[in-house]
């Protein structure tokens, strides 16, 4: 089964399939974040009727609870959570690093204090390899470094060094017959240094590489700047991923530079918060003007949500502290990405790119329904 086929180009975006045991990834591609087995609020029906390809779990939070054992025991993740579409798991380093005050790094890997209890564990590349196999995600991450930036050249090579020697040794265990793994580029801003990474991974022949270390202290036109200046150098047969990012604009901006797959926690942290992410800018719902506003939320958006329920119905939901207010904004956000994702690749396939990105960027930026 050839795991990925290049569809489309139009300028730098490209629009392809990915191919997995529980099914096809149509890309490009917005991924929610489902940390603990669940993406926050919603029903795994709803991100199939929102037509979600693709979840993602975490391994570092599925470590520590339930336990990957037991996930294991009944029947791995997907039958854990009734979800039969694909799953991608990251490694866990991410979290290790920035959720733990008290961790150790050496050539083995991670020591560090789980943030639930304080009791101490390891986690190195076999491991995190261990637990994503008892998952059974159909992508499966390698285990690497994330440093924060700014930090200096020498620093971020070191951390290279490092990521690089994990990923053998992630390689060099056996997964499942289904999954994938793929090799994770790091090298901070410099090009450079990113480049470098990326041949010395090429060489393991990974199946799909992802950007790591963005968005983690950096100005975001650096981050811009460099996506536009790298992406296109990745290989042009394997899936590339840009790993936590984004707001709407940077996923538009990162399917222009020729990324593939996209993740992010902000649609639904702040949806939480009343963040109402629209065809014409976000807006929060919670804004006074909106008590009494009968319209839907955004006027461009076919949802459910949108199809059915008022400004001052969600606002009033916010105000009284009901928690169908998180689950309604939630599901619109989600679903506001996943059609960014859809739109931008028929505009692919069309080769009309160029006029989908800039008639959506200058409508976002209109911030019309503020």
């Amino acid at each position: 089964m050839e795991f990925f086929k290049l569809e489309g180009t139009s300028g730098k975006a490209r629009a392809g399939t990915i191919k997995t045991a529980h099914g096809e990834i149509k890309t490009p591609i917005f991924m929610p974040v489902g940390t603990r087995a669940s993406v926050k609020t919603m029903w795994q029906s709803d991100l199939e009727e929102m037509d979600a390809n693709i979840i993602l779990g975490n391994t570092y939070h599925l470590y520590l609870r339930p336990g990957h054992e037991l996930i294991e025991k009944m029947g791995g993740l997907h039958k854990f959570m009734s979800w039969d579409r694909p799953i991608l798991t990251d490694s866990g380093g991410y979290q290790v690093f920035s959720l733990s005050d008290m961790n150790k790094l050496t050539e083995e890997g991670v020591r560090f204090q789980s943030h639930i209890d304080g009791s101490y564990h390891m986690i190195s590349p076999e491991k995190s390899m261990e637990i994503q196999k008892a998952l059974g995600s159909d992508i499966v991450m390698a285990f690497d470094e994330c440093p924060e930036l700014p930090a200096s050249k020498e620093r971020l090579r070191e951390s290279m060094e490092l990521t690089i020697r994990w990923a053998q040794r992630c390689r060099d265990y056996k997964l499942q017959d289904h999954q994938h793994l793929f090799g994770i580029i790091q090298g901070g801003l410099h090009l450079d240094l990113r480049e470098e990474c990326m041949d010395r991974l090429k060489e393991m022949d990974f199946p799909g590489y992802a950007l790591g270390g963005l968005s983690v202290g950096e100005k975001n036109d650096e981050m811009m700047q460099f996506l536009h200046n790298f992406t296109h150098k990745m290989p042009e047969d394997k899936p590339r991923y840009l790993m936590g990012v984004g707001k709407p604009l940077d996923v538009l901006e990162g399917i222009a530079s020729g990324i593939d797959m996209f993740d992010c926690v902000l649609p639904t942290r702040n949806a939480r918060n009343g963040q109402f992410l629209t065809s014409r800018g976000p807006i929060n719902i919670r804004k006074n003007k909106f008590k009494d506003d009968p319209q839907a939320p955004d006027l461009n958006c076919d949802c459910k949500v949108c199809r059915t329920y008022s400004r001052a119905y969600i606002r009033h939901l916010y105000t009284v502290g009901e928690y169908l207010a998180g689950q309604l904004v939630t599901y619109h956000n989600l679903y506001f990405y996943l059609q960014l994702s859809k739109d931008a690749r028929q505009a692919i396939l069309d080769d009309k790119f160029d006029q989908f990105y800039h008639t959506f960027k200058n409508n976002y930026l209109s911030n019309e329904y503020n």
